[in-house]
C-alpha cells in the first residue's frame, strides 16, 4: 500500500474528516460548558461529541454508499460500528466512573478523610470477558455463520 492509495479512499477521508471534527467541536461545546478554552481536547478521548462514533459510523455510511447496502462489506462495517459505539458508552463509560471513584477516595484520603462508600451507587464489576467466554462466543459466532451459509449460502 503506498499513501496516496490512502488519500484517494473516499470512505477513509470521510471517517477521518468525522474524527476530526468531532475532535474539533468538543472545545467550542466544553468553553460554553466551563468557560474554559481546553486545547487538549483535540487529542483526548471521550466528550461531546463521540469521535469513536463520528469514525465508525462515516465508515459504515461511506461503505454502504460505495461498496452498496446489500454487500458483506457493508455489513460488517454495521457489526463493526455497533460494537464500537457499545464499548464507548458502555464499557468505557463505566470504567471513567470507576475512575471518578478512584480519583474521589484518593482526594479524601489526602484530606485525612475516610472515603463515605456507602452513599455511592454500585459499580460494575465486569466490564470485559473471560478468555472463556470470548472464545466460546467465537465458536457461536462461526457456527452460527457456518450454518446460514448452508442455508442459504
Amino acid at each position: 500500500m503506498n499513501l496516496s492509495t490512502l488519500t484517494q479512499n473516499y470512505v477513509f477521508i470521510g471517517a477521518s474528516l468525522a474524527w476530526f471534527l468531532a475532535q474539533v467541536f468538543k472545545i467550542p461545546l466544553e468553553y460554553m460548558r466551563s468557560k474554559k478554552w481546553e486545547w487538549v481536547l483535540l487529542l483526548r478521548a471521550g466528550g461531546m461529541p463521540s469521535s469513536h462514533s463520528a469514525f465508525i459510523s462515516a465508515t459504515a455510511h461511506g461503505i454502504g454508499l460505495f461498496a452498496g447496502w446489500d454487500s458483506p462489506l457493508f455489513a460488517l462495517a454495521v457489526g463493526m460500528a455497533i460494537i464500537v459505539i457499545y464499548d464507548a458508552t458502555g464499557v468505557r463509560r463505566e470504567a471513567g466512573r470507576h475512575a471518578e471513584l478512584i480519583n474521589a477516595i484518593i482526594r479524601d484520603m489526602r484530606k485525612g478523610h475516610l472515603p463515605s462508600l456507602e452513599t455511592q451507587e454500585k459499580l460494575k464489576e465486569v466490564l470485559g470477558h473471560t478468555p472463556l467466554e470470548a472464545i466460546m462466543g467465537t465458536l457461536l459466532g462461526v457456527v452460527v455463520a457456518q450454518l446460514v451459509w448452508f442455508r442459504w449460502g
